[in-house]
């Protein structure tokens, strides 16, 4: 199981959510460590439910279809969460960019660094109040503290890059 397909079914183990829900839930509860694209959320919804994981749920307004999660997508998951770690990685283009932006002329590094700056600030202001919000689930709040921590980085890297 892919680590997408994995986070749905994390998701899911709250109750039953469209695909709209699942992109909103996913980028609230870990976006800034784990993104899911909205493309991502409707090319595994099926292949789960395929594999028997997932189950149609009511149909919603406006055609939106709500998945909910069977007892071998729990079981699965389960399996997905005692399995080695492995190798693991934080894919952030922005900070991509910011470690090779000494190939930016100084015009261009600044226009990324204004960019950036506002972006990282808002990302760090959001996280904060998500610790804030997770104080009653510890396994909730030490994901939103991680957030925090990598936000005040990114904040700390994008004032680290030298303008001129």
């Amino acid at each position: 199981m892919n680590a997408t397909s994995a986070a749905l079914l994390g998701l899911l183990h709250e109750g039953p959510m469209t695909g709209g829900e699942l992109v909103a839930a996913a980028r609230e509860r870990f976006g800034v460590f784990f993104s899911v694209t909205r493309s991502q959320v409707y090319r595994e919804l099926p292949v789960l439910a395929e594999e028997g994981l997932l189950k149609l749920g009511r149909q919603g307004p406006r055609s939106s279809q709500q998945y909910v999660i069977t007892p071998v997508g729990r079981r699965a998951f389960r399996s997905w969460l005692n399995a080695d770690v492995g190798q693991d990685s934080v894919r952030s283009p922005l900070v991509l960019r910011l470690a090779h932006s000494g190939s930016l002329t100084s015009r261009q590094r600044r226009k990324l660094v204004e960019g950036a700056r506002p972006m990282a600030v808002a990302r760090l202001d959001a996280a904060k109040a998500a610790a804030k919000a997770a104080d009653g689930d510890p396994y909730a709040k030490a994901a939103a503290d991680f957030a925090v921590g990598h936000s005040r980085a990114l904040v700390k890297m994008v004032d680290a890059i030298p303008l001129g």
